[in-house]
Order: structure tokens, then C-alpha cells, then sequence
């Protein structure tokens, strides 16, 4: 039965019950067999076998069997095992040590050296919380040892950290692909230049700050130099294997030698091969791996089965119909849909994560592309560096909730929120240059499988 207003009651009860603190996958679920059995009911329940005769359990069941058949998210374990078996393996302690060296002489050497690592261990994991913990363990105390101001350090990391769901092969791009019903493979193709201008744009910030400020930064002691056949050595011991890895993997799918589920696999192969090379692969950090994997494929999962099952409901009740004619009954111009959408991105990554935005809200406006002319992946590729904000905005700011979790009392949380604000004026500062440069996103894609056509 259609009842826009039991549509728009039922989203803002979902808001309501997640800024509570409670469970998203299983809220979702709640929410869809709740107000589905409300909206798909026909009455005349007689016998206790009439309550189960309701479609929501059908709808839910088909959804359920949806998720498990959907190819695209093979690749979601196998991309997330391949990130946890690198983790485990060292590598990148040596890698940061050794890009540090390398950049000596440059301005905030550690500081550079741990956006490096983070874009390199983004690209082999894809797991913010995984990247900001591991280099706020590893990076934050040796910046902090070499005096450091522990803000500056802290939104180095932070920012860092969250190039993992822009960077391919990215966890988030894959969920983007299964929701809109678009090309992983052009979406990874899209992400490519937009998460290395991001990053470039943080290690052009953290230079010129610290050229102007040479004191939230110090240089390295030159007693702590070692000499310059060492570093190269180490870096390229460190740097090349897993650069080989991820280039093999992102190759492969970007030139359409392999579906992303089966350079996934082969990632996943190549991470236990690096740990073995490194020596440390064993068997409990095997085991860890798994149990990691397991546990963050499984919440994926039932957050698909649960915001398919309420995103139709809430369209069966009218409530994409309310919003659609809100949006078109302004009579907007393209440029300004795209403003107000990602505006409304922006405001909803105060108090909710990305996965939240991205299966609940995003698919709102996914039809409207089509009326707007809006390229699909160049509007993929605004929410990408958008949701960017979501780690970054407090009061939420997960990235920072996970730096303060492993700092304990070495910082105040206050004084993490203050470091990752630059780098929150430098995302929405890319959002406007690939706004007027769509060419950031789109050249690579139309070069590797032609001009897009609808």
C-alpha cells in the first residue's frame, strides 16, 4: 500500500534508532519486516500460519539469496583477507621506516612518508579502521618521539588512513558497484587519478605547512641518518614486493585480464606469499586473518540483506516518489542537483558512516542521474571523495575514535578533531577541481573501455 508518510516516519525512526547506538545491519532488517509487514499486509489472519503468510518474509528471503549469489561480493572477502594478511606481516613498518629515510630532506619527512604508507596500505587493504590503528601504533610514536606536534601528527594519520575507501581496489567501490548496478571495473578505473590527486594534494598541504612552521615538524638528527645505500636498500626490499602485488591485482582488473573476485583471489595468494617471503606468515596470524575476514564480510552481508529489504519497502510505501518530486519539484539546474545531493552527503557524514550513506541514502537519488544528465560514474566519484568527510566530520569522525583507541591518554580527542580539519577543507577543495575537471575521473575509464553510454 503506497503511504508516503509512513515512508518518511519510517526513515527518520531508522536515523533516530542508529544515532541511539544501535546495530545498522540488524536496525535495517527491524525496520524492513517491521513497516514491510505493515505495508504488504492483506488481512485475515485466522490461523498462527496466516502470520508468516505476509510477502516481507519472501521479499527478505529473496534478498538474503540475492546477496549470497551477487559476484561482485566475492571479491569483498578475499580483498579484505588479502589487507589482514599484509597487516600481519610487517611490512609495513619497514616500508614506512624506509620512506622516511627516502624523504629526509624533504619538509615533515615523517609525515610524508606516513601518507605514503597509508596510500600503499590503503591500496593492498581498503579498511580504514585497519590503516589509522596499524600507523597509529607504528607512525604516531616515532612522529611523536621526533617531537612532533602531536595535532599535526594526528590529522596526518587520520587523513591518511581514509584513502583506503577512494584508492582501488577499494571495499567501498564494490558495495558502490552491487548498489548503483555499475562497472567495478570502470568505478576502479574512475578512482584512480581522484584518490592520487587526493593524496597528492595532502602531501603538497603537509609540506607547505611545515616549510612555514618548521617547528611542528623537526628535521631528523643526523646521527639517526644511516647511509644512503642502506635506505635505498630497504626501501626497495620493502617498497617493491608489495607495489608488485597490488600493481598485479589492480592490472589485472583494469585491463580486463581478470574480474575483480579473481584478482581478489589472486591478491589473496600473493599477501601469504609476501607474509612467507617476510617470514612471517604463521599460523595464528593465519587464523587471526580468517577469523577478521569472517567477521567483517558477515556484517557486509547483512547490511545488504537489510537495506535491500528496507529500500524497497520505503519505495513500496512511496517514499522515493516523495523525495523525487521534492528534488524535481524545485526544477534545478544539473549543477545545482549535484550541490544540494553532495550537501546532503556532507550534513549526513556528521552523525553516520559511510556504509550507512551509501546503501541507505545514495540509492535516493541514483534515479534521478538519468533526468539531471549526470554521468553515473563521475557522480560515483563525487560521493567517493565525499564520503572521504565521513571519517573526517565530527562529532562522528570514526578515523579519529580509532586513532584515540590506540593513543588511550597520549592525546586528547579534541586535539585529533582539530588536526583532521585541514585536511576536511582539502576534500571538499578536490570535490570542486573534479567538478570543474570531470576529466580527473572520467579520461582513464573512457580510455580503458571507450566513452560511456547509458
Amino acid at each position: 500500500m503506497t503511504n508516503p508518510e509512513v515512508a518518511i516516519l519510517m526513515l527518520c525512526l531508522f536515523i533516530g534508532l542508529v544515532l541511539l547506538g544501535f546495530p545498522i545491519a540488524f536496525t535495517l532488517l527491524a525496520m524492513g519486516v517491521g513497516f514491510g509487514y505493515y505495508a504488504y499486509y492483506q488481512g485475515g489472519i485466522e490461523t498462527l500460519s496466516d502470520v508468516f503468510t505476509n510477502n516481507i518474509f519472501y521479499l527478505l528471503n529473496q534478498n538474503t539469496y540475492s546477496v549470497m549469489e551477487n559476484d561482485t561480493l566475492v571479491a569483498i572477502p578475499l580483498f579484505l583477507f588479502m589487507g589482514y594478511v599484509v597487516e600481519r606481516a610487517n611490512i609495513v613498518d619497514r616500508l614506512f621506516y624506509s620512506l622516511q629515510m627516502a624523504a629526509r630532506n624533504l619538509p615533515g619527512s615523517m609525515a610524508i612518508a606516513a601518507l605514503i604508507t597509508c596510500a600503499v596500505f590503503s591500496t593492498a587493504s581498503g579498511i580504514v579502521g585497519a590503516v589509522v590503528t596499524l600507523m597509529g601504533l607504528l607512525a604516531f610514536p616515532a612522529m611523536a618521539s621526533a617531537n612532533y606536534n602531536k595535532q599535526f601528527a594526528s590529522g596526518v594519520i587520520c587523513a591518511g588512513g581514509t584513502l583506503g575507501i577512494l584508492i582501488p581496489p577499494s571495499i567501498m567501490l564494490i558495495v558502490y558497484a552491487a548498489i548503483a548496478e555499475l562497472s567495478p571495473l570502470r568505478l576502479y578505473a574512475a578512482a584512480v587519478f581522484p584518490g592520487l590527486m587526493l593524496a597528492g594534494l595532502y602531501i603538497v598541504y603537509v609540506i607547505a605547512r611545515v616549510w612555514m612552521n618548521p617547528q611542528i615538524a623537526p628535521k631528523p638528527r643526523q646521527e639517526d641518518i644511516p647511509p644512503v645505500a642502506k635506505i635505498y636498500t630497504d626501501l626497495l626490499v620493502s617498497f617493491v614486493p608489495l607495489t608488485v602485488l597490488i600493481m598485479l591485482v589492480l592490472g589485472s582488473i583494469l585491463g580486463g585480464l581478470a574480474t575483480p573476485a579473481e584478482a581478489a583471489a589472486m591478491g589473496a595468494l600473493g599477501g601469504l606469499v609476501l607474509a612467507a617471503i617476510y617470514r612471517s606468515l604463521t599460523w595464528r596470524k593465519v587464523k587471526e586473518s580468517v577469523f577478521l575476514t569472517a567477521k567483517a564480510t558477515a556484517m557486509v552481508c547483512w547490511l545488504f540483506v537489510g537495506s535491500w529489504t528496507f529500500a524497497s519497502v520505503f519505495s513500496y510505501l512511496g517514499g522515493h516518489d516523495v523525495i523525487e518530486h521534492w528534488f524535481l519539484g524545485m526544477n534545478l539546474e544539473p549543477w545545482q542537483f549535484l550541490v544540494m545531493v553532495q550537501l546532503i552527503i556532507f550534513f549526513l557524514g556528521w552523525p553516520l558512516e559511510w556504509s550507512e550513506i551509501l546503501i541507505i541514502f545514495v540509492p535516493i537519488f541514483l534515479p534521478m542521474l538519468d533526468t539531471f544528465g549526470v554521468n553515473p560514474y563521475f557522480f560515483a566519484m563525487l560521493v567517493a571523495l565525499n564520503l572521504q568527510t565521513s571519517f573526517l566530520t565530527p562529532p562522528m569522525a570514526m578515523s579519529a575514535y580509532y586513532l584515540k583507541g590506540v593513543l588511550r591518554d597520549e592525546i586528547e580527542l579534541v586535539e585529533i578533531f582539530k588536526g583532521i580539519l585541514p585536511y576536511l577543507g582539502i576534500v571538499i577543495f578536490s570535490m570542486v577541481l573534479m567538478y570543474q575537471f570531470p576529466g580527473i575521473a572520467l579520461w582513464l575509464p573512457d580510455q580503458l573501455f571507450g566513452p560511456y553510454i547509458p
